[in-house]
Order: C-alpha cells, then sequence, then structure tokens
C-alpha cells in the first residue's frame, strides 16, 4: 500500500461521505453521542484528534451493530479568547503574530483580517471542519451551527428565563476572575496561562505598627497565637496605602489586588521593606514579635508579608533556623499550639530533620509542608490551653472570632501564578457586586445532581468519585460577562452569558439545530422551545405552524436524552458537571443523560502538549504525512479513552506499518483457494476474536478491541502460517475470515476497510455493514485448545535448545497420563485450591499412588496459578486427547526443530522425567 493509493483512496472517500452520515429518526433503536464541542481559535492538534476520534470510532461501531446513530458538531464560539487573540493582533504582538502565522499557518492576507474576531471564528471553523471530515469522522454536518447563530441565543434566553424563574440565578457579591484590561470577569476557556487557577480566601492578621496596620494572609488562622515573628523581604519597596480610611502597608502587587476587592485605597507612599527590620508588631493572639529579613517572600504572594508559625509551619522553621545558625534571633522559640499523633511537640521541626532538608530551596519542602498541613488538619488538636477542639473546627471558629473582634478581613489570590487572560493581560481576583451568578451553592440543588450522577454510566467508574467531590465544593458561579460574543442576559441586556453557562445544555439544541436555522429566530419564542423540550401549551398557541412545531418535538422526542456525551477529564470541574446541574433544572427524569466517557490527556514524546509553547502536532500535517487511518489507529489503540496518551514519532510509523500488513494480507487471501487442516483452527479462532472486540466496544475499551480486532488475528496468522506447508502463506481460510477482519477494523481505519470491502468483491459502504457476529457452529473448542497446547509446547522446545546449545539428535515430547488430568480437573475447578490437595488424597486411588499423587497435586497447583483462569476452565472443560494432537503434528515438530520428534506416553518411558509429564505441558527430553 503505498503513500499515494492512500492519498488516493482517502480523498475519494472524503467526497463521497459528505452525506452518508447525516441521520433522520426511524424505526431502528437510536444511539446519540456527542463531544464537547471545540472552540476554534487555532489549527486543532493530534490531542483534538483523539477528542473527535474516539466518539467517532464508537459511532461508526454502533452504527454497524444496528442503532440509528446521531453524531452531530458545532463551533464554541463566544466568550472573550477571540477578542483577546484579534486585540494582540491588531496590537502587534509579536508571540501571537508569530504562532498564528508559523505554527497555524495562516496565510498573510487571512491573518490581516484577524483584527476582526469574526473572521477568527468563520477561518477557524471552517478549518475544524475540513479537517475533521479528513480524518473521516462519520459527523451528520447539516446541525453544525455555533454559538452566535441568532436561533441558538433564542436557546440560551429560554434556558435563562426558566434558571430565573426557580431563582438559580442570582444577583450578588462573589470573588471572581477579572480582566482589567478587558474589564470583564473571564473564565477558564478565556485564560491564556492558569487554566487550572482556583480562587483561595485568606483571613487578613492586622498587626499593628504604630499608626499602620501590617496585614499577614494566611489559610491557618488557628496558628496566630504561635506566630513567633513576621517575614519581610529586605528588597522589596512597598507600599503606604490607606484601605477603608485605615493605613496598611502591602507589596505593590497586593495593593492592586486589595484595589480590586471592594476596598477603597490610596497610595500615600513608600517603604523599604529592610526598613521594617527588627521592627516590633503587635496582635492580641501572639502579643509583640519581631519583624524579620527574608529574601524568599513573594512580594506577588498575597500581601507581600508573611507570619511566621516555625513550631507548624515548615518554611517558617527552617527559615528561623538558617538565621540562628547566623547567631541571630537565637531568642525566638517555636510555640507549640497543636498536638497531632505521629509528631513531636512542634510538628514542623520533626518533620523537617527527619527528612534531612537542608534549606529552604530543597525541592521536598513543598511536599512536606503539604504532609504537615494535612496531618494537622485532619487528626490535629489545638492544646488544651488554645481550646482543644479538632483543628478542622478551631479554624472556623477562630477565623469568626478574628474577623468580628480583631479587625480582620478576607482576601482573595490564586492557589498559582501567572494567570493570564487571552488578550495578554494580567488576571486578577475581584469583587464584583452586580454580577450574575448560578447558585451552584444551593444544598437542594446539589442533593439533586448527586443522584443524578447515581444513575449515570460513567466511564471509568472511579470518575464518579471526582464529579461528586465536584458538585461538594462547588459554589455560585458567575455566568454573565460584559464584553464579548454571545447572547444577552434577557433580563438584563447589560451582561452576556459567559462560555461556560451557554454551553451546558447545547446536547438538546444538536436534535433539531438543522431545522432551527432555516426559521426566523424571532419566532422561537420560549413558548416554542417549552412545547419542543418539555411538551408544555398547545401547538395552535404559537407562532410555528403546527406540523412544524410537531416535527421539532417529534425529532427532538427520538434523539433525546443524549446516550453518551465524550470529554476531557480537566472539564469535571466545571462544564461535565455544569450540564447535570441545568439538566436536572430543566428537564423531567426520563431526558436526564445516560452517560459520559471522560478522556485522558494527550503527550507528545513524553511532554504535555501545549499550542502556546508550540509542542504540537497539527492533525492535519500528521494525517498527510501517514495518512487518516494510521492516524486513527494510533489514537485510539495506544492507550484507553480515559488513559493519558502519548504521541511518538516512531510508534506512530509502526502503526502505519500494521495497517500496511493488513492490507497485503487481505489482497493475499483474496487470491487463493487452497484449504488445509489447520483452517477451521483460524475460523474458530476468528469467532473468538470477534466476541472479544464486541465485550471491549461495549465497554469502550478501544485499545483492548484493537488488541483483538488487529493484533489478535495478526497473532492468530502468524502461528496458522507456521503451520501451513512450506512456502506456503494464505488459503481459502484467510479469504473468509476477511469479510469479518475489514468489518471489525472498519471503525478503527475506514478509508482502508472500504477499500478493501470493495477489493474483495463487495458491495455499499462498509460503515452500514453489519458488525461480525460469532457463529458457534464454527467454534471448535477441542481445535483450539489443541493448537493452544502445539504453540506452548513448541515455544518451551525453543527455550530448553537455546538454553542447553548442544547438538541435539532427537526431541522426546512425554505424555501425562489420564489420573494426572483427573488431578487437574478437580483443582481448576475447586474453588479452594488450598485444601483441594487434602481432598484429592482422600481417593482410595489416589491414596495408593501416595507421595506421586501428592507431588503431583502440588506441581499442577503450581502449573493453574501461570496459566491464564479462561483457558485453565476450557481444559477443564473440554479434555484433548494430547497424545494424538503431538502424534498427528509430528512431521510439524520435525520441519520446526530440524529433528526427528517422539512422542510417549509417561507409562511407557522409564526414568524419572516421565514423572515432570503433567496436563498441557509435557515432559520435554533433548537427547
Amino acid at each position: 500500500m503505498s503513500r499515494f493509493e492512500t492519498e488516493v483512496y482517502e480523498d475519494n472517500y472524503r467526497e463521497s461521505w459528505s452525506h452518508i452520515f447525516e441521520a433522520d429518526p426511524g424505526e431502528a433503536d437510536k444511539f446519540y453521542l456527542n463531544v464537547a464541542y471545540p472552540y476554534p481559535s487555532g489549527a486543532m492538534h493530534v490531542g483534538h484528534g483523539r477528542t473527535y476520534i474516539v466518539p467517532d470510532v464508537i459511532a461508526r461501531f454502533w452504527r454497524m451493530k444496528g442503532k440509528h446513530v446521531l453524531f452531530p458538531m458545532a463551533f464554541h464560539v463566544t466568550g472573550t479568547p477571540v477578542i483577546g487573540i484579534s486585540r494582540r493582533i491588531a496590537n502587534g504582538d509579536e508571540k501571537t503574530i508569530k504562532l498564528y502565522s508559523e505554527l497555524y499557518r495562516v496565510p498573510a492576507d487571512v491573518l490581516d483580517k484577524f483584527t476582526d474576531p469574526d473572521e477568527i471564528v468563520k477561518y477557524f471553523s471552517s478549518e475544524y471542519e475540513r479537517v475533521m471530515r479528513a480524518c473521516g469522522l462519520s459527523i451528520d454536518w447539516r446541525r453544525r451551527f455555533t454559538t452566535v447563530y441568532p436561533q441558538y441565543s433564542k436557546f440560551i434566553e429560554w434556558q435563562y428565563l426558566h434558571l430565573m424563574d426557580q431563582n438559580r440565578v442570582i444577583r450578588g457579591a462573589h470573588p471572581v476572575k477579572y480582566c482589567p484590561q478587558c474589564d470583564n470577569p473571564v473564565g477558564d476557556h478565556d485564560l491564556l496561562e492558569g487554566e487550572k487557577a482556583e480562587i483561595v480566601k485568606y483571613v487578613l492578621v492586622m498587626f499593628k505598627w504604630g499608626e499602620y496596620t501590617i496585614p499577614c494572609a494566611t489559610l491557618r488562622p488557628e496558628t496566630t497565637y504561635g506566630v513567633t515573628n513576621l517575614w519581610i523581604n529586605p528588597d522589596v519597596v512597598y507600599k503606604k496605602v490607606t484601605v477603608d480610611g485605615q493605613k496598611w502597608i502591602l507589596s505593590p502587587e497586593a495593593a492592586d489586588k486589595i484595589r480590586l476587592q471592594d476596598h477603597e485605597l490610596t497610595t500615600e507612599g513608600e517603604i523599604s521593606g529592610s526598613e521594617l527590620i527588627d521592627e516590633k508588631v503587635l496582635h492580641p493572639f501572639s502579643g509583640e514579635v519581631p519583624i524579620l529579613p527574608a529574601t524568599f517572600v513573594d512580594p506577588d504572594m498575597a500581601t507581600g508579608i508573611v507570619m511566621s508559625v516555625p513550631a507548624h509551619a515548615p518554611f517558617d522553621y527552617i527559615a528561623l533556623r538558617d538565621l540562628q545558625k547566623e547567631g541571630r534571633y537565637t531568642e525566638i522559640v517555636p510555640v507549640a499550639l497543636i498536638n497531632v499523633k505521629g509528631y513531636g511537640e512542634f510538628p514542623a521541626m520533626d518533620a523537617v530533620e527527619k527528612s534531612g532538608i537542608k534549606d529552604q530551596n530543597d525541592p521536598g519542602m513543598e511536599t512536606l509542608t503539604q504532609e504537615i498541613y494535612s496531618a494537622e488538619f485532619t487528626s490535629g488538636r489545638m492544646l488544651p490551653q488554645y481550646g482543644g477542639q479538632p483543628v478542622r473546627v478551631a479554624r472556623d471558629e477562630f477565623s469568626a472570632i478574628m474577623l468580628e473582634q480583631h479587625g480582620s478581613m478576607a482576601m482573595y489570590d490564586f492557589d498559582v501564578r501567572d494567570v493570564m487572560c487571552r488578550c495578554g493581560g494580567r488576571v486578577y481576583v475581584r469583587i464584583l457586586k452586580d454580577q450574575w451568578f448560578l447558585k451552584y451553592s444551593d444544598p437542594e440543588w446539589k442533593e439533586e445532581v448527586h443522584e443524578q450522577i447515581g444513575k449515570i454510566n460513567l466511564v471509568p467508574a472511579e470518575v464518579r468519585t471526582e464529579f461528586d467531590r465536584t458538585v461538594d465544593w462547588l459554589k455560585d458561579w458567575a455566568c454573565t460577562r460584559r464584553v464579548g460574543l454571545g447572547t444577552k442576559l434577557p433580563w438584563d441586556k447589560n451582561w452576556l452569558v459567559e462560555p461556560l453557562s451557554d454551553s451546558t445544555i447545547y446536547m438538546a439544541f444538536y436534535t433539531i439545530a438543522h431545522k432551527l436555522v432555516n426559521l426566523e429566530a424571532d419566532k422561537l419564542t420560549p413558548e416554542v422551545f417549552d412545547y419542543v423540550f418539555l411538551g408544555k401549551g398547545s401547538p395552535a398557541d404559537l407562532p410555528l405552524d403546527e406540523e412544524t412545531i410537531s416535527d421539532l418535538r417529534s425529532e427532538f422526542l427520538y434523539w433525546y436524552p443524549y446516550d453518551f456525551r465524550f470529554s476531557a477529564k480537566d472539564l469535571i470541574s466545571n462544564h461535565l458537571t455544569f450540564q447535570l446541574f441545568h439538566h436536572k433544572a430543566l428537564f423531567p427524569e426520563e431526558l436526564q443523560p445516560k452517560g459520559m466517557v471522560v478522556f485522558g490527556m494527550g503527550l507528545l514524546e513524553g511532554a504535555k502538549m501545549s499550542s502556546s509553547k508550540g509542542n504540537v502536532i497539527l492533525l492535519e500535517d500528521a494525517v498527510q504525512e501517514v495518512g487518516a487511518d494510521t492516524v486513527r489507529m494510533f489514537l485510539v489503540g495506544s492507550a484507553e479513552p480515559w488513559q493519558d496518551f502519548d504521541w511518538r514519532k516512531e510508534l506512530v510509523s509502526s502503526t502505519r506499518k500494521q495497517i500496511e500488513r493488513f492490507w497485503n494480507t487481505i489482497h493475499e487471501g483474496a487470491e487463493s483457494e487452497e484449504s488445509y487442516p489447520v483452517d477451521r483452527w483460524l475460523i474458530s479462532r476468528m469467532q473468538e476474536r470477534i466476541k472479544n472486540a464486541n465485550i471491549c466496544m461495549e465497554s469502550f475499551q478501544t485499545r483492548q478491541a484493537l488488541q483483538e480486532a488487529y493484533f489478535g488475528i495478526e497473532s492468530d496468522l502468524k502461528w496458522y502460517r507456521r503451520r501451513l506447508p512450506e512456502n506456503v502463506r494464505s488459503s481459502s481460510a484467510v479469504s473468509e475470515i476477511s469479510s469479518a477482519w475489514i468489518r471489525l477494523l472498519s471503525p478503527f481505519i475506514p478509508f482502508t476497510a472500504q477499500k478493501l470491502w470493495e477489493i474483495t468483491g463487495n458491495e455499499g459502504e462498509v460503515a452500514f455493514a453489519k458488525w461480525p457476529v460469532p457463529e458457534e457452529s464454527k467454534t471448535d473448542i477441542l481445535l483450539e485448545l489443541s493448537e493452544e497446547l502445539l504453540e506452548r509446547t513448541v515455544e518451551d522446545v525453543e527455550s530448553i535448545l537455546k538454553l542447553i546449545q548442544i547438538d541435539a539428535e532427537k526431541i522426546v515430547l512425554i505424555i501425562a497420563p489420564d489420573w494426572k488430568r483427573d488431578v487437574f480437573d478437580i483443582i481448576a475447578k475447586s474453588e479452594n485450591r488450598k485444601k483441594v490437595i487434602s481432598e484429592i488424597m482422600k481417593d482410595e486411588e489416589m491414596k495408593k499412588r501416595g507421595k506421586d499423587a501428592t507431588d503431583a497435586a502440588k506441581q499442577i497447583t503450581n502449573l493453574i496459578h501461570r496459566f491464564p483462569p479462561e483457558l485453565t476452565l476450557r481444559i477443564a472443560e473440554n479434555r484433548v486427547d494430547e497424545y494424538s494432537v503431538f502424534e498427528s503434528a509430528a512431521e510439524f515438530l520435525r520441519h520446526e526443530f530440524n529433528l526427528p520428534v517422539e512422542v510417549v506416553r509417561a507409562d511407557d518411558y522409564p526414568g524419572k522425567k516421565s514423572g515432570q509429564a503433567l496436563p498441557f505441558k509435557p515432559a520435554i527430553v533433548v537427547e
């Protein structure tokens, strides 16, 4: 199969497949799957390819199983990402221009238009569709839409009016991610860096220094009694500011943050950190403590000044230890606050000294800190003089006391550095007063979603815990933005629904998208959607004619609810959980989602893929270099969908060779009409491969399915060819299994499968051919076991010959006696193999054999432990005449080893070696 041939037939089929996957309601059972729609702001890479190819493989499988399959696609363009990109390009940002001109290879005349965000959307949504078609995705493209279509906006309006009526959308003051440059809240999809950043709530502990307050941010207010000093960076120039009428000292970065968090802040002057060294500050809980120098203090972390609790914070302990080693501040002694099992009076000191940490730059410090904090929070108790409560209780109590009585207040910051908007500006935490929020904190709503999570088929099952955890910690979500693309909030036109909040139930929109695009948006009133999705009202009272509205309702009910949704595991914490909340709020029980498959992440040669860093392989480049089928087979077969995969050039190249071997084998089979005794074995093995591949596909184990459908069959063929006469490579049996083999691989490599389907004399599209079904009449378990026995014995002989390395004259195979086979059967079928030997020895015949029977039982038990369980069961249920197997294969064995092979029964062979003969493992003597 030359590269030229691959390109030709792939191109031909892309054109002919343009409309064949369009799905309309029918009499067959439906299978509706969908995948998170892409945000088309750059070229697709192979990571994107896997996201869409895996569900395509599943769609093709169920289509061949007789299901009526719907696999739709759309493009998510709302929000600010494309606006940020267009601004950076308009401002001449060299990094952005280089990314789009060099990595994404946008033509210069097109790139010039990217100052208009609509041009970015138009260009890349078309590119995505073109590349998806190039990959052979079996999508119903009639249903394509973008999230700025007026018909889609009407759908979003309908959704939010219902949420407002249910009091699930509220107005309030909440901390949100905010870009001052865009003057807009931002979501994860709006971020260039820091997509995983979470907002952390600190308590500001207010230390007094003369007329100034020096606030220190902490997540552990219960440790304030143990503060021995403050840390300040002597190299930083701090700000003297007035915050809500009080004089504070903050780092410049902290001043910018506080200003955005509902405080009035004015700058009065500056003071160097070095000027504050050795000054004394006061707090009611800690008393008077000094300010000490620490260059490790990051001015961009919270307030830029840190309180030190060396008894319970490893960083504080080691920093103080370093100073005291210099003979400084030796009078400072840690103050113990918390008793925690496994640690002494000062847990931080214990942990640092036992771990052999040398200094605060040791990479192990971060892990050590988390270990101490976690241990103290989960099992620590405050000492009696500080209340004696568990730390988890004391934390909230101390926080409340400090906020109410000691002037403390909350400050919000991110748990990571460098959170950047796609516009290129820095993102901060801001308190917004007039923002609209989805009330995900509602305990009743949470409980409904928890209950639904228990009913959904989740793949892999272990992600259920992650979904439940997300529901538990999820807080109110800012669902609107001031600027960007999207739908205006129907009751407050000053706001737009943000991207993650307008992409929660679009799976329902897919069902009728192709019919709505031809309707006037103004006629899509909330009452229309009420009837279509909920069956409320009467068609006679709606602005659409009765036939149209009934058709929309019928189409929706045929497809919904969706059967499976595919998306990446990093979306569990937002989108995938959000859509469960919204489905519960809007749809009845019978229309709730039925299943989800959660993907692992993608690596490139072992490193995380990143478009912004250029560490990607563009999907189109990969398709052009090795062919769509190679890309598909590698992405689906290199790991299970929920596992991380690693794109490695060497492995991709070997995948192409595998497809070539498949091509050549089918061609060889088509040219051969000869038959041989071993043919029945190959045909029987195919039935097993079909059964196993089907089980795997139904469980979304695409990698294991490919192991059966390709590598398993190839392995069978390898043995089969060894059993054929010399210089014979194919037969009528290969021709007979070709149809099933082509169909098994069709979901994975549809272009190659279609070409071979035609070459082997079949008509129509293999994509709609019947998925193979194992035929019981063609299954021969005894024959399969016979060949298994033969193959295993050949491997054992080869190992012995390689090990002894002598000039052998003959090979003797000694077959175990029937009584050992009886022992094998008893042990194999026993539920308690530890006691089975004693049970065997109660048999009168075995008693007579004495030690021989005991030894045999032990040997057979060890042998069974080395066998796969399914093989053990097969052997026990089907007694193979081992002597006949080897006698009939004597010529084959002689040819394999170029030596005479003698087959004897153990009772007829003198010497101790005969005692080693076991069922399904003859003793081997090389003479």
